[in-house]
């Protein structure tokens, strides 16, 4: 019993640091940089560009695939442990990959990625556009003086509004039920915020569904090792997913789709698509037989 340790490791503390910090990077890329391409795109191109940008979120991931695949068929304990003296495969139950590696690679990635936004000016001129330098001066000094007129506004509005808050807490609750039951009715009547919602609950329930037991599926039923699982899920399903994007993207910017069309186009797609994952549940293999479970020992 004096040798006996709990098993225990603090490890994860990095890595859940680490996903935080990624977490906070990634956060601003979709609605600061749509807004960016709004602002400063016209509005012919900003579907095109806007199509582009999705095309390389999937492009991501798919690299990342073949990445984690890549990672898998090493073992986990790579660099420090002699790889002729690992007596297990790939294909073995005991089998761990170097799941950390990738972790490493994409920080250096991502560290790489950042460096150019640095060098990103503050103000653009917008797509088609042409500014003097004058002009552009003297619209920077403008703006500038509104902003800091907004801040100072804004500081004696915080304090007023924070001295509101604790003297009339209990009527500042009963003045904000009131006002807000018609906000959000007016969100449910939108229809075009509706429509993203439900694309946005049937894409993610097919995806997550798809990556949590797709993986495993492949495992138990074709013999695949866990890397295979991971890059053949890549190759079939990303690729189709960035080709849709930049179609679309196209589309919009050839036919001038509004926001309403473009709506309700991604909706009964997406419900097409969704009800046609469906036929999946009619694609059953026979269960592999498991000593003890469905056959007998002997």
């Amino acid at each position: 019993t004096d040798c006996e340790k709990e098993p225990g490791s603090m490890l994860w503390i990095f890595v859940m640091i680490g996903n935080i910090i990624r977490g906070v990077g990634e956060t601003p890329i979709m609605p600061l940089g749509i807004s960016y391409l709004e602002d400063f795109a016209k509005a012919e191109n900003s579907p095109f560009y806007l199509g582009c940008l999705h095309t390389a979120t999937v492009i991501g991931p798919f690299l990342g695939f073949l990445l984690g695949s890549f990672c898998a068929k090493l073992f986990v304990d790579v660099g420090s442990v002699n790889a002729e003296d690992v007596t297990i495969t790939v294909t073995d139950a005991r089998w761990v990959g170097a799941w950390w590696l990738g972790i490493l690679i994409c920080a250096a990635l991502n560290l790489l990625a950042g460096i150019p936004f640095w060098f990103l000016p503050k103000t653009l001129v917008k797509e088609g556009e042409t500014n003097e330098p004058e002009e552009h001066r003297k619209k920077t000094v403008i703006l500038l003086q509104e902003k800091d007129k907004n801040e100072a506004k804004q500081s004696i509005h915080t304090k007023q509004w924070t001295t509101y808050f604790i003297n009339h807490r209990t009527n500042l609750l009963r003045s904000f039920i009131p006002d807000f039951i018609p906000y959000l009715k007016a969100l449910f009547r939108n229809s075009v915020y509706m429509l993203f919602i439900f694309i946005s609950v049937l894409q993610f329930s097919a995806f997550n569904g798809m990556v949590s037991f797709m993986p495993k599926y492949l495992e138990q039923q074709f013999g695949k090792s866990a890397s295979d699982a991971i890059f053949l899920i890549g190759v079939y399903n990303l690729p189709v997913i960035c080709v849709g994007y930049f179609i679309g993207g196209l589309l919009m910017k050839k036919f001038k789709t509004n926001i309403s069309q473009a709506a309700n186009i991604a909706f009964w797609i997406s419900l097409l698509e969704y009800l046609l994952s469906f036929g999946i549940f009619w694609n059953i293999c026979g269960a592999l037989p498991v000593a003890g479970l469905t056959v007998s020992y002997e």
